[in-house]
């Protein structure tokens, strides 16, 4: 079998896959009542059960002759990174959740190890996490929640590095974060002040956070399987859907290098380069820089 049939085979079976799961389509052109929508054939419930993200392969450490771990900070109030952002609610369906609904609906359900830090080291309870998601005001008795629209950042960690057996540079995605400004306790200090502003006459200005810390961590193979089930919306073909493990892994988002693996226990940027946006985005710039040139490098004699 040469190359092309191959590839031809390779996207067949795609096309069927994509289109067997769908977004809430299944059925939708010959169904006769509402009921009938989203009801699937056995073939569709037999794909659908076997589907799997694609496997990444063993690559031996002996075959690795460069690496180097990144930090990255994904805003999803970039227009390009919107995909993951939307939709904020789950009125679209289980198969329709933004990227944090779609983890925070399986870190509910105990699918996945939250941790600390990135580095997996302490596991983080599900109980703890909630607590910061939700905390009761003191003074008004009115319980404060973080809601999916405030996680508007991502955290991922990643590692680039050079298959000398493929001669090749790549990229593997290790861990996420969803990244958090205010928790729900400082949110009742915020719903105070702003209660204070009202009686003195004084106009109210709620507060940028200066510092997003993350809510946990996770695992990101661990988690493959469950941003492979849930779909993003494609918006060159509603029919073909894509998802988030596919995008992820694709490097299909926008993002700013703001820590690597050093000798100074891998500090970040900021620690280095304080309260300068500026240079810290030319030092981001720089390290991109720098692995871009290390596959280059591996080419001169």
């Amino acid at each position: 079998m040469n190359m092309k049939k191959i590839v031809s085979l390779f996207f067949t079976l795609l096309l069927s896959v994509s289109y067997s799961v769908g977004q809430g389509k299944a059925n939708l052109l010959n169904a006769k009542t509402v009921s009938q929508i989203g009801l699937k054939s056995k073939e569709q419930i037999k794909a659908d059960n076997t589907e799997k993200p694609l496997d990444y392969g063993i690559t031996k450490d002996e075959d690795i002759l460069w690496s180097k771990v990144v930090w990255e900070v994904i805003d999803l109030n970039q227009k390009i990174n919107h995909n993951y952002y939307f939709p904020i609610d789950s009125t679209l369906g289980s198969k329709r959740l933004s990227l944090y609904n779609t983890l925070n609906k399986a870190l509910k359900q105990k699918k996945f190890k939250a941790y600390e830090d990135s580095y997996f080291i302490d596991p983080k309870p599900v109980e703890k996490i909630q607590e910061e998601l939700s905390a009761v005001c003191v003074k008004s008795q009115i319980t404060e929640t973080v809601s999916p629209a405030d996680f508007d950042h991502f955290k991922i960690k990643g590692i680039w590095f050079f298959d000398k057996r493929q001669g090749e540079l790549k990229y593997r995605l290790l861990a996420i974060a969803p990244l958090i400004g205010f928790d729900a306790k400082k949110k009742c200090g915020i719903e105070e002040d702003r209660e204070r502003s009202e009686i003195d006459g004084e106009e109210f200005v709620y507060p940028t956070p200066k510092v997003l810390r993350t809510l946990y961590w996770a695992y990101f193979p661990e988690v493959r399987q469950i941003l492979h089930e849930s779909k993003v919306f494609n918006p060159k073909n509603g029919s073909r859907p894509i998802s988030y493990d596919h995008l992820l892994n694709s490097r299909r988002f926008s993002a700013i290098i703001v820590q690597e693996e050093n000798v100074y226990g891998n500090r970040a940027i900021d620690d280095y380069i304080p309260e300068n946006s500026l240079f810290q985005l030319l030092e981001a710039n720089k390290i991109k820089e720098d692995i871009r040139n290390r596959e280059m490098d591996m080419w001169n004699y």
